[in-house]
């Protein structure tokens, strides 16, 4: 991704919002405009059309992904500590950026038809792919109890961030960064309690 000026960043920081709080990607300009507190023409300078926006919002999307997973490649932590590091990061990401899952449901669509589509679907399998590998490490078991605890762990991290609004959760498990590694040492200790 080319080098952004700040005023760049906070257009395509609050479009990847704007993506994931109405769940797709035809936001309109003029309120990405004001939910990042620039003029329209601003983005049009900056980005030329709205496509480019979104180009390199994906790209945005795609630094953003690798820099949460990349806990998973420091050897100074061991497996467990890695696993809830990088969960934070993933909770913490997908807080600030509602719309990652909205550019990862898209692109899965569109992965055969767009190059930076194709791109976003081998970065988060291969991020997924380092995952699977520290977590079967320690949530060792077979193929069928590894998957359902995987699909509850993964669970356990993206159903808070994306409904802690509408949920009746305690909102400082969720915002504050010590709260959110407890729980996250909870649900990781309590998946492995049975080895």
């Amino acid at each position: 991704m080319r080098d952004l000026t700040s005023t760049e960043e906070k257009i395509l920081d609050k479009t990847l919002y704007l993506i994931g709080k109405t769940g797709t990607f035809n936001v309109p300009i003029r309120t990405i405009a004001k939910e990042a507190d620039v003029n329209v023409s601003a983005i049009n300078y900056y980005f030329r059309t709205k496509d480019e926006m979104l180009r390199l919002v994906k790209d945005f999307y795609i630094d953003n992904t690798i820099s949460a997973y990349s806990i998973l490649d420091n050897n100074q932590y061991d497996d467990k500590e890695k696993i809830i590091l990088c969960a934070n990061e993933i909770m913490e990401y997908t807080l600030q950026y509602p719309g990652v899952l909205v550019i990862l449901k898209e692109a899965k669509d569109k992965k055969d038809s767009s190059d930076i589509d194709a791109k976003i679907i081998e970065v988060t399998d291969t991020m997924n792919a380092k995952l699977d590998k520290i977590l079967s490490s320690f949530f060792t078991e077979n193929q069928i109890d590894f998957q359902y605890k995987k699909m509850i762990f993964l669970s356990s991290l993206l159903y808070p961030t994306l409904h802690f609004d509408i949920q009746n959760f305690d909102e400082g498990i969720i915002h504050s960064k010590d709260e959110r590694l407890k729980y996250i040492t909870y649900i990781v200790d309590m998946l492995n309690k049975d080895n």
